[in-house]
């Protein structure tokens, strides 16, 4: 194992080996006669038990004897102890015997749980069982999962077992499963603030101390280091969810218009939105995921009523916790020749109800105001739109001023109004901890070649920038972590995909984090205000070998977002940015239908280009359904045969890309340069999508 070449076998333990596979499906055969025919005698019972000592990994049988002993242990009597003991022993002493032919093995372990649960074990005997097999092997994760069981059940402090697992690391650094409980215990003694666990930061402080011990003794052994990176997630997050961003945002001006002119928007091209229905989506986006959002937790002030407002999470399953949530405003109709500016004050969790997922109570009370202009709706008929294809060429971009008036509406993320007096220690404390460590970490990684302190280090620096942002409003370390990972890329290649999507993460976070810096990768678009799918202004962020996308709260406000020529394999992100209606995603890497799953959200989304990727090269990832199509899948259960064949394209042989498709309202598409991408796929493309008019360039209607 491990790289080491087979030795052939001897002709004589190859025949030892034959009888003894004979001998277990002869075994094997008697079991399951037994099993079907619901033989429960003690010569069954012995069978099995047999079975198991040389086959520890026969869940069945582990199976057939929990039925075996349930049924005698209602047979005893509460006045026969000695019986029940008897049972429950002989049980135990096969799982200990199975365990000691695997120490390994899942079924033993899972049944001895079962056993315990009984009730009629002596449980110290159990943990001084535990200590001899951790004698053996101090690291097996099956036992320590199985301390906790019985740690439970003995009522054992949390501070007891953190004491064991500081004895077993002292006497083996290298010990994950050690290091992995420690994070366990300390996060339930936080949590409930128990006497010398309380406040969070004196203990993270200790135990950096602690973990520094291992991490300097021995920096190539990884057991320290990922304990390091579970604190350092500790010393980040916090408990309770915050608001970050939304749309619109606080202090913004929208103009809201139903005729698709330029005019409606040409003095604010950022601040522009279209809707036929005269409704704003309001996007509001948490750094977790939370739940119980609706019109008592999210209350909005305006002058006129929206006390009907449905919020839906923004996400691909079903769960009630997202990060993202939308709501869609109605407004009323401005009146003839004039416009109508409505103000609305959002106020965000100054009642109970909105709960993470950890079950933290959002508990910074936040505001937020934005004005809305309603343009009034022509009488005159307008032409027909949608006769102009939007082009992606260079000449069709023009950049905008770097000093441009309307720079300050560039990103309008504007700062919420949060009613918290104890988050600014928190950050003080958190900066200088992190700052401490980024000093240790350069001294370490100057002396020695250690990929896991150069990616701990990139941690640090991209940690301290998070915390100092808000005050600086740039990242101040960013290029310093940029080259962590691209040395990393080299130094470890076989990682070079997590170092990519962690360099993308790094570097969309720089050209987000002020306006100067975003704005040079806004354009107007010079032919799109005719076609009007949307405004005219275009977020370019081609050509920089992004392989993942993030930021994506600081770009709730883009509607058209050029993506081309970079090495995307996910779109995972994108289903947050509601005000998309224009998309170029040509030239990327996605590998199938699938990678597009984001976009299903995305209900303005009219133009997409996934031309020049490599859907239909690869074999279709099935790996998210139960079979190898999804016809079956519950997500489907609602198709009729009408949709499986859609006149003379047959669904099944397209059915990832039906998947997606059917859901949207494209009306432009192009998908030349992928495998898939076809005669056949392209007629059952356009009657899979009846709003298209644009197909790889060509009008359809």
């Amino acid at each position: 194992m491990h790289g080491q070449p087979r030795k052939p076998a001897k002709p004589e333990d190859e025949a030892a080996s034959a009888a003894r596979a004979e001998a277990l499906r002869a075994l094997q055969s008697h079991f399951f006669s037994n099993h079907h025919n619901k033989v429960y005698t003690d010569e069954a019972l012995q069978l099995s038990g047999k079975l198991l000592e040389q086959n520890p990994e026969f869940y069945t049988a582990w199976n057939y004897r929990k039925l075996v002993v349930q049924q005698n242990l209602d047979r005893c009597s509460e006045s026969d102890p000695d019986s029940l003991k008897s049972i429950i022993d002989r049980e135990l002493k096969l799982v200990e015997s199975a365990l000691r032919q695997n120490f390994k093995s899942y079924g033993a372990w899972h049944h001895r749980k079962w056993v315990l649960s009984k009730g009629r074990s002596v449980l110290d005997r159990e943990m001084k069982l535990l200590k001899q097999f951790q004698q053996l092997d101090p690291r097996n994760f099956h036992a320590w999962n199985y301390r906790r069981f019985v740690a439970a059940l003995l009522n054992r402090s949390d501070e007891e077992e953190l004491e064991y697992t500081r004895e077993m690391i002292e006497n083996n650094f290298s010990n994950y499963s050690a290091w992995h409980n420690r994070s366990v215990l300390l996060s339930n003694l936080m949590k409930k603030k128990a006497q010398g666990f309380f406040p969070k930061e004196k203990v993270l402080n200790d135990e950096y101390e602690h973990v520094h011990d291992a991490i300097f003794t021995d920096p190539d052994d990884q057991s320290g280091w990922f304990y390091y990176i579970w604190l350092l997630d500790q010393t980040m997050k916090t408990d309770a969810p915050l608001l970050v961003s939304s749309w619109p945002a606080h202090g913004s001006n929208v103009i809201l218009s139903r005729n698709r002119h330029a005019s409606d928007y040409s003095s604010s091209p950022f601040g522009s939105f279209h809707s036929d229905s005269g409704t704003v989506p309001l996007i509001i986006y948490f750094n977790q995921a939370v739940e119980g959002v609706n019109s008592s937790s999210i209350t909005i002030e305006s002058s006129f009523s929206t006390k009907d407002l449905v919020w839906k999470p923004v996400l691909q399953n079903n769960s009630h916790l997202s990060q993202v949530w939308v709501t869609h405003i109605k407004f009323p109709d401005a009146k003839a020749q004039s416009s109508e500016a409505y103000q609305l004050k959002v106020s965000v969790g100054q009642t109970q109800g909105l709960i993470s997922a950890s079950g933290f109570h959002y508990s910074h009370p936040t505001q937020f105001a934005f004005k809305v202009c309603v343009c009034p709706i022509e009488t005159e008929p307008a032409e027909k739109q949608g006769e102009d294809i939007v082009l992606w060429k260079d000449e069709n971009f023009h950049a905008y001023q770097t000093q441009s008036q309307e720079l300050h509406e560039v990103v309008p993320i504007g700062q919420l109004s949060i009613n918290d007096v104890h988050e600014p220690t928190a950050s003080n404390w958190r900066a200088e901890s992190i700052a401490n460590e980024i000093a240790l970490f350069r001294e370490l990684v100057s002396e020695i070649n250690c990929k896991i302190g150069k990616l701990t280090l990139a941690r640090l620096l991209t940690a301290h920038d998070v915390i100092l942002s808000p005050c600086t409003n740039k990242m101040v370390h960013s290029d310093e972590v940029l080259q962590l990972y691209t040395d990393l890329i080299k130094l470890d290649p076989s990682h070079s995909q997590y170092y990519k999507d962690e360099h993308s993460l790094v570097f969309l976070r720089k050209i987000t984090s002020n306006r100067e810096s975003l704005l040079r990768h806004c354009f107007s678009h010079k032919n799109l205000a005719s076609s009007s799918i949307g405004n005219d202004v275009c977020l370019r962020l081609s050509n920089l070998s992004l392989s993942r996308m993030g930021s994506v709260e600081k770009l709730l406000w883009v509607q058209m977002l050029d993506l081309s020529h970079n090495e995307l394999h996910s779109l995972e992100g994108l289903e947050a940015m509601q005000l998309l209606s224009c998309l170029n995603l040509s030239n990327n890497k996605l590998g199938s239908f699938t990678a597009l799953g984001p976009l299903k959200l995305l209900n303005s989304l009219q133009v997409l280009d996934i031309s020049y990727n490599e859907i239909g090269s690869h074999t279709i990832d099935t790996t998210r359904y139960q079979c190898s199509t999804p016809l079956s899948h519950t997500e489907e259960a609602s198709w009729n045969n009408e949709e499986i064949v859609t006149g003379g394209a047959d669904v099944k042989s397209y059915w990832e890309a039906f998947l997606i498709l059917k859901s949207m309202s494209l009306k432009q598409l192009v998908t030349v340069g992928n495998a898939i991408s076809v005669e056949n796929f392209k007629s059952f493309v356009v009657k899979c999508v009846p709003t298209l008019e644009w197909l790889d360039g060509d009008k359809l209607h």
